[in-house]
């Protein structure tokens, strides 16, 4: 008999997220009428601009032609897509071979795992997304989910709360094959600093670490003097990959557009370089992103394209204010919603499923309990700024009937 991944036994109740859904599902089965607010999932919900979205309409007219037709193209994205990556977003910083383009953030963090496979170890910000441990714990990379401590065993789990400014104690903190960090964080809003990113390059070096950075939200950084990217940080072109998404960016979480980049000089501890492999993999078991989606990445890169990008950003930020406003207003705790479009809101005296299912039954507005992320996230709430302006402002009105 054909036996099953062990591993796969070790993951906790399900995925964080259909979790809640499934919450959702039993919700409306007693209240067929009830209005679900939904400030949970990263989920955008703007309209593609007009732009950007004639470009991929044009694309997709092209292909019915002899002239315009295109199959199959190169693994690693198109040629035109890569340079204007690094050149206008990462403005030299890295080369367009060292970017690939692949059809989501979250699928190339499951790829970027086979680089390492089932010996490495690797440390997480707690809280932090959830793919990053369950990723792992689906390679091989830890052990036992220890229930009465709510982590895994095995992986590192590196405590970043309100009360060390979101960034742990490099100088106690265990080192680890691999580190995952998230910067805007998903889940709490946090935006590195510059120092912050200098110690994590630090630290990597000085154990030999490789750092899976998370950019994914770094266009929703306002702050200017805010790294956007790890390799703004002296060094870490020897220490780091970079994985970034045109998701949150352009709207594109339907469309499926991201990359990475892997630069040159980042080796294995044997001296090989890494890019080869992620080259290997790439190409072995992807075939590239929809060449329709990379020419609309193409357009969300272009000026025109950036002028729109920055009011569908604006928009969500617009939400996030209104969110932490009418939570501060309440009296609420929050970190979060100025350089990303999550709030993270702290809740005395109970659980994070406890919080949940106050707000869910009493005013019917989903939010992600903070325990999903990650031990640390006990006692907190994510709201998701993506939702309709409508959305957002009955969900404040019935916070501020819920709270006061």
């Amino acid at each position: 008999m054909t036996r099953r991944n062990p591993n796969l036994a070790k993951l906790q109740g399900g995925y964080l997220f259909p979790e809640i859904n499934r919450r959702k599902m039993e919700l409306l089965e007693r209240d067929p009428a009830a209005k679900i607010i939904g400030m949970d999932v990263g989920n955008t919900t703007q309209p593609l601009t007009p732009f950007i979205a004639a470009a991929l309409s044009r694309y997709a007219a092209e292909l019915s032609t002899p002239e315009g037709y295109s199959g199959y193209g190169h693994e690693q994205g198109l040629n035109a897509l890569r340079e204007e990556i690094a050149k206008s977003y990462y403005r030299g910083l890295v080369a367009a071979d060292e970017v690939f383009v692949s059809d989501g953030a979250k699928c190339d963090i499951g790829r970027l795992q086979l680089l390492f496979g089932a010996g490495a170890t690797f440390a997480v910000q707690d809280p932090s997304y959830p793919v990053y441990v369950d990723g792992g714990v689906i390679m091989g990379q830890s052990g036992d989910f220890k229930e009465e401590l709510r982590y895994f065993d095995g992986i590192t789990y590196w405590p970043c709360t309100p009360e060390n400014n979101f960034f742990p104690d490099l100088q106690t903190s265990p080192a680890a094959d691999l580190i995952y960090w998230c910067s805007p964080n998903n889940p709490t809003g946090a935006a590195s600093t510059k120092l912050q990113l200098q110690e994590l390059v630090k630290f990597a070096r000085t154990h030999r670490a490789i750092i899976i950075f998370d950019a994914a939200y770094a266009m929703y950084i306002q702050d200017p003097a805010l790294p956007r990217s790890i390799f703004e940080i002296e060094g870490a072109r020897e220490v780091a990959i970079e994985v970034n998404s045109f998701s949150k960016m352009a709207g594109f979480t339907g469309v499926r557009l991201a990359w990475t980049v892997v630069p040159r000089e980042l080796c294995f501890e044997g001296g090989e370089p890494v890019i080869t492999d992620w080259n290997r993999i790439m190409t072995t078991i992807f075939n590239g992103a929809s060449n329709i989606a990379q020419h609309g990445g193409l357009a969300a890169l272009s000026d025109t394209g950036q002028a729109e990008v920055q009011g569908l950003i604006s928009f969500y930020m617009e939400n996030a204010a209104l969110i932490k406003g009418t939570l501060e207003d309440l009296g609420v705790q929050c970190w979060g919603g100025k350089n990303a479009p999550y709030v993270w809101a702290r809740f005395e005296n109970c659980s994070s499923w406890q919080a949940f299912e106050h707000f869910f039954e009493k005013a019917h507005i989903v939010t992600t309990p903070g325990v999903g992320f990650g031990p640390s996230g006990e006692g907190f709430l994510r709201f998701s700024a993506f939702g309709q302006r409508h959305d957002v402002e009955q969900a404040c009105e019935r916070l501020q009937k819920l709270l006061r």
